[in-house]
């Protein structure tokens, strides 16, 4: 990173980090890889890592809540894309099913309907049973449970009436 050849110093590095968490929420495995690139040694990242942490710069549990609220709220994920996204970040998975419990449990249906009916329109098929097949892929494909699927459908009455009303 450091285009002189000179090396990076804890200090330099961990101002660069500092500035990189001011201006989003980062996770500590996000942090980690950044600070590997800069060709630190390992127990100096842990460092750095730490003392991020005890200066509020990282905090996970304020990470996993914004990633939460980021995915259900502009990209419409389901609960089970987002846990596995998560864990890709290498966060501690009691700490990710303490921030979904504190979720009010409508929170994820909500997002998923008007999904499915706009998806509902674009869907071609020789029938609805077919169509019905690739919404249901299309909404498990988005991180949902089958159940909240059925559930949504059933509500919005795919394959009886749906796309002669609306």
């Amino acid at each position: 990173m450091d285009k002189k050849g000179g090396g990076i110093t804890e200090e330099m590095a961990y101002a660069r980090m500092a500035r990189v968490c001011s201006q989003k929420e980062c996770a500590p495995f996000d942090i980690t890889l950044k600070l590997k690139k800069m060709d630190l040694p390992e127990p100096l990242a842990g460092k750095i890592i730490e003392r991020l942490k005890k200066e509020k710069y990282l905090d996970e549990k304020r990470f996993i809540r914004s990633y939460i609220h980021d995915k259900l709220h502009f990209n419409k994920w389901g609960k089970k894309k987002i846990i596995l996204f998560l864990k890709q970040k290498q966060l501690p998975p009691e700490l990710i099913e303490g921030v979904f419990s504190e979720l009010p449990g409508e929170s994820f249906g909500e997002s998923l309907q008007p999904v499915l009916e706009k998806k509902w329109k674009s869907i071609k098929g020789e029938s609805d049973y077919e169509k019905r097949g690739k919404l249901i892929r299309y909404a498990l494909g988005r991180g949902f449970s089958m159940d909240e699927v059925m559930a949504c459908m059933q509500k919005m009455k795919i394959g009886e009436s749906f796309d002669e009303t609306e």
